[in-house]
């Protein structure tokens, strides 16, 4: 990782607080005019401005896009909290700026499409089941993840101007929602240019308003949606943007709505695609009024038939970071089926390709934040909370702190006793790709999974999709009975803790017996010791298009009762089973929780012999304990 120097000089003022004295700062973050004001203790700026003293106001800032297609450039509107230049001795303040499209005006009630279907789409069948309603504003915790308020609350006194933006064809900007997009990131990045004094920016009369009391160094941060715009912004290079803070936040739509080529929901939305987050966020007279076309659009083009990767979704995938200059600190929840863990991996990936300035936080919750008071203890003993770290770091990016958070540990992690612990990377360096040969003795009882040679007799077993009746925690229950409708393979009870760190990956041979497709799900699974009446463990999920079995873009037909390969790669876990456990793999097809659930009676064929479950373990082969 590249590391950066500092060049701005600290003094010591009353009561061993630094006050940073007027030297910029050499190469990373930009250097700029440090003022005499800001108190820092412990490597933190400090709360010494009055927030109830601080100046509000609301400016327009014209985007370059016109999504609404009306003639005019969409303009988005911000709201702005700062400490009032007296107060500051009129010096400049960086900006800590959250752009989200759930500010106002969301349409609560969007109809969408049942996933209750006669036959998979891309059988040629159709949806007979109609349309149905969606509470989402029940549903839609992550649009109160980041209130108004709690951002102001705590920077604004700390000597940071705080932006609140509302997406373009949101709320009170104009335009429409286009869900990811260029224009959606072109109309935030719009922001960081006006703040820089590149772009046009209005109040409610119309008459031009600039921002020349900041010095354009900006940090975005949000969770959920309001994550992934900083995503978006950042892989455009814009000046200005020095870091972001993406917390559950996506960095590909298309590994939101799909799974290598199937129609896959985010966790608890099920029915939920594209088009109905494009409602949502427009509001119900925007989406049925002059934005009824655009959405119209979105729904022909995300193409809920073949689930196939286009040209629609790759304007929407992130991960690409060679443009990014911003520093990135990740944050996500390892139990997090919403936003899904291959979100905050790939991402990662890519960062760590470009070496690009990163850190990373990992918790054991889900979909938000792993909450202000969670703390982690550093390895030269020194204590500090999330809110703590992420105030060091945007006072490093921002201020030019020089409090050394860049020479600390890159990644923190909540281990499953929920004590946080320390690493060097993620996923862990000693990880190692470990084969799990699934092994049958027989057609209908429960396999094995095996580092030694498979069974010389070749035994397939099959199963028959009910997946629309019978809910995946049933299907991975009993892992000891025969079931028609699911195939369990366990390890021999692992005799010490082993621990995965990265990606599982599947390699199934196959067979669809009397359908020309099916849904294709794989439950990674933690059985607990032998007697134990404890529920399963559901670790980590993937699931497939068997037409996609080439790549994610092509539908290639199967040809019924044939036997295939399949590979496919499960949502990155870092995960310890415990000693005396066993490690499972579930094979089944249909997913009431994720999938469109076709009527049942699809039969499946698999080849144990010829399947394996990969694992990324720490230590390698030695390590399993078996």
């Amino acid at each position: 990782m590249r590391r950066p120097r500092h060049l701005a000089l600290l003094s010591v003022g009353v009561s061993g607080a630094l006050i940073l004295s007027a030297a910029p700062a050499a190469a990373a973050p930009t250097a700029v005019t440090a003022p005499t004001g800001i108190v820092v203790a412990d490597g933190m700026t400090q709360p010494v401005f009055s927030l109830a003293d601080a100046i509000e106001e609301r400016v327009y800032v014209q985007t370059p896009v016109d999504t609404d297609h009306d003639g005019r450039p969409d303009r988005v509107a911000i709201d702005i909290s700062r400490p009032r230049e007296t107060a500051t001795q009129g010096f400049k303040v960086p900006v800590i700026f959250e752009h989200s499209p759930y500010r106002k005006g969301t349409w609560g009630d969007v109809p969408y499409p049942s996933v209750l279907v006669d036959d998979l789409p891309q059988n040629g069948l159709t949806d007979r089941s109609g349309r149905r309603a969606l509470d989402m504003g029940v549903q839609r915790a992550e649009a109160k993840a980041n209130l108004p308020g709690s951002l102001d609350d705590y920077y604004v006194p700390r000597g940071y101007a705080v932006v609140l933006g509302q997406s373009v064809g949101t709320g009170d900007s104009e335009g429409c929602p286009t869900s990811g997009d260029q224009a959606e990131t072109l109309g935030t990045k719009a922001v960081i240019d006006w703040l820089n004094g590149r772009a046009k920016g209005y109040d409610a009369s119309g008459a031009p308003v600039t921002a020349g009391w900041t010095t354009g160094a900006v940090g975005m941060t949000g969770v959920s949606y309001n994550g992934t715009l900083p995503n978006q912004v950042a892989t455009t290079g814009v000046k200005g943007l020095k870091t972001i803070v993406p917390v559950s936040a996506i960095s590909s739509w298309y590994d939101y709505y799909r799974a290598n080529g199937l129609v896959v929901a985010p966790g608890t939305y099920q029915g939920e695609d594209l088009d109905v987050l494009a409602q949502y966020t427009a509001g119900q007279a925007r989406a049925e009024g002059p934005c009824a076309d655009e959405i119209a659009k979105i729904t022909a083009e995300q193409d809920r038939v073949t689930g196939d990767y286009s040209k629609f979704w790759q304007e929407r995938d992130y991960y690409d970071a060679r443009n990014v200059k911003a520093s990135v600190f990740v944050v996500h929840g390892l139990n997090d089926w919403n936003v899904k863990t291959g979100h905050f991996a790939g991402w990662w990936d890519q960062l760590a390709k470009r070496d690009v300035p990163r850190k990373i936080w990992l918790h054991q919750g889900g979909h938000g934040g792993p909450g202000s008071s969670a703390s982690v203890t550093l390895p030269d003993g020194r204590t500090w909370t999330y809110k703590q770290t992420e105030n060091r770091w945007f006072d490093f990016w921002l201020w030019n702190v020089r409090n050394g958070i860049m020479d600390e540990p890159t990644a923190v992690l909540q281990r499953e006793d929920r004590a946080y612990t320390t690493y060097a990377n993620w996923p862990d360096p000693a990880a190692r790709e470990v084969g799990l040969r699934f092994a049958a003795d027989d057609a209908t009882a429960p396999g094995a999974l095996t580092t030694g040679k498979p069974p010389k007799a070749k035994v397939e077993q099959s199963f028959v999709d009910e997946g629309r009746t019978i809910g995946p925690d049933t299907l991975v229950a009993n892992p000891d009975a025969a079931s028609a409708n699911r195939l369990v393979y366990r390890s021999p009870a692992l005799t010490q803790s082993v621990r995965i760190s990265g990606r599982p990956e599947m390699r199934l041979r196959m067979a669809i017996d009397n359908k020309p497709d099916a849904n294709l799900t794989a439950y990674l699974v933690d059985y607990g010791p032998e007697g134990s009446t404890a529920a399963p463990t559901v670790v980590t999920r993937g699931w497939m298009d068997p037409q996609n079995r080439k790549s994610a873009e092509r539908t290639k037909p199967v040809k019924q009762g044939k036997l295939y390969d399949y590979r496919w790669t499960m949502e990155p876990k870092d995960y310890v089973f415990s000693a005396g456990h066993r490690i499972g793999v579930v094979v089944f097809s249909s997913d009431q929780e994720y999938t469109l659930l076709p009527l049942g009676g699809t039969r499946l064929r698999v080849a144990p012999s010829d399947s394996e479950l990969r694992l990324p373990v720490v230590g390698g082969r030695g390590a399993l304990g078996f």
